[in-house]
């Protein structure tokens, strides 16, 4: 794809994650390259290579030499190579990697699951963890008040349709209380149980649904983190039900992608990513981050750029973090584009992008793309955002109308809410997508269906659109 004047898209490959090319400076003033070629050969280049980009941006470089003698010019560029030197990459100077002990003897007791053969023996399936018949909020709480299962084996031997596990990641987005989201969420339950209004679907009457308990976290590594991750969704995925994984920060979004590319094949999976913030940074010092995890999928080529699609940006992002994602093929709906086209036709452009390009989807549900007064409890709220009455519609017909292979939502942080509405409103995502799953279950194909019985009493025909 040709780039335009001043930008020059990285290539998306399977390269090493985070590597990213310097581009040699474009667009040098002339007056600009006197300067430089007046000066020593090794200092000129150093700027022409883009090397000075990382400390200074070229348009405020090239002021400050267009207005300076030759002397002050090259003292510039001895500060900025001397700085340079200082924060790049020296081997010898610089940690290549923090070492992990492995003579330790607790290495992968973090994530050793207990051998069957220390259970109780038992026929596999879901375990009810009521302690009364009339179920309601007794017993030990689960997501969705699901009964649960441990093994893949209890997936299959109850035919489950969803399984929700919990990721309680935190160290990705910088310890701001994610890592309490499904521990909330379990315990609030509110807003997880009966009809949908707009369907009159009940989840739990259409679906097998189970909690399957929470993934093993190191807490002291993101890295070793995801790596456990991937696979325990890979394992649910691979028995045919959908996993709605629960956070935990934006890091799961690698994870749990790149395990729906495992199951179902590279280039298969489209994802619609719900954020205010892009999450396709690249070149930083760590490789993932709960601001990386798209740039990382793209890199490693577990999905291609022209299959991901993103609602509600409003961060604030300079020009060129767009015009990268245009180049590469990115599809991104920001909040400025329902101020100038509306709410309703930017759903409708999402769901049809969601279903043209790919035979399944993923969804990816970040908190915080929900406006803060709905959504106080997460860790980097931006103001301008959804609405739970934008939000909800839109998870149940992407979970209804595509062939939904996954579902995650991440950065609740219920320690900065002080009331249950945060919790409340992810547990109501979660829901709204339960029920778009059973719509798709129950074989409901109508674009936007919404039950005659709940939206109007029928009594009369006030909006004159009865047959």
């Amino acid at each position: 794809m040709p780039s335009r004047a001043g930008v020059v898209p990285e290539k998306i490959d399977s390269a090493t994650p985070g590597l990213m090319p310097i581009e040699p400076l474009k667009d040098i003033p002339e007056n600009v390259l006197t300067i430089l070629d007046a000066l020593p050969k090794m200092k000129s280049e150093f700027i022409k290579s883009g090397k000075s980009n990382i400390i200074l941006k070229s348009d405020i470089l090239f002021d400050l030499l267009s207005s300076a003698s030759s002397t002050k010019a090259e003292e510039y560029i001895d500060t900025i190579m001397s700085i340079h030197e200082q924060v790049e990459f020296k081997k010898g100077r610089d940690i290549e990697s923090i070492e992990l002990n492995k003579a330790s003897p607790d290495f992968n007791s973090w994530r050793l699951k207990r051998p069957q053969s220390m259970n109780p023996e038992r026929e596999p399936g879901p375990i009810s963890l009521g302690r009364y018949l009339g179920g309601g909020r007794s017993g030990i709480p689960t997501f969705a008040n699901a009964p649960v299962a441990l093994t893949p084996e209890d997936l299959i031997a109850g035919k489950v349709d969803v399984a929700i596990l919990g990721a309680p990641l935190d160290m990705g987005s910088g310890w701001r209380d994610a890592i309490h989201g499904p521990r909330a969420m379990r315990m609030l339950r509110r807003g997880t149980g009966g009809h949908d209004v707009s369907t009159l679907i009940n989840p739990s009457s259409v679906l097998n649904i189970v909690d399957y308990g929470n993934v093993a976290i190191d807490q002291l590594s993101t890295e070793r983190s995801v790596q456990e991750v991937r696979s325990m969704v890979r394992e649910i995925a691979e028995t045919g039900a959908v996993p709605i994984i629960i956070g935990g920060d934006h890091s799961l979004e690698y994870p749990n992608v790149a395990a729906m590319a495992d199951v179902y094949g590279k280039g298969k999976v489209a994802v619609v990513h719900f954020d205010a913030h892009l999450d396709t940074g690249r070149g930083r010092v760590h490789l993932l981050s709960h601001g990386q995890p798209i740039y990382r999928l793209m890199k490693e080529a577990h999905i291609r750029p022209e299959d991901y699609i993103q609602v509600g940006l409003r961060a604030h992002y300079s020009k060129s973090y767009y015009e990268w994602e245009k180049e590469i093929g990115m599809k991104y709906h920001t909040m400025a584009e329902v101020e100038r086209r509306g709410w309703d036709a930017v759903m409708e452009r999402v769901i049809k992008e969601a279903t043209e390009s790919t035979d399944y989807l993923y969804v990816s549900f970040d908190v915080d793309v929900l406006d803060p007064a709905f959504q106080p409890g997460t860790g980097t709220p931006v103001s301008g955002g959804l609405t739970m009455r934008e939000a909800i519609p839109i998870i149940r017909r992407l979970c209804a109308e595509t062939k939904l292979v996954g579902f995650d939502i991440v950065e609740l942080a219920p320690a900065l809410d002080s009331t249950y509405v945060s919790t409340l409103n992810a547990n109501s995502l979660m829901f709204a997508c339960m029920t778009g799953i059973a719509m798709h279950k129950k074989g409901i194909t109508e674009k936007g269906y919404i039950s005659e019985l709940s939206s109007e009493h029928g009594q009369d025909d006030y909006y004159g659109d009865k047959k």
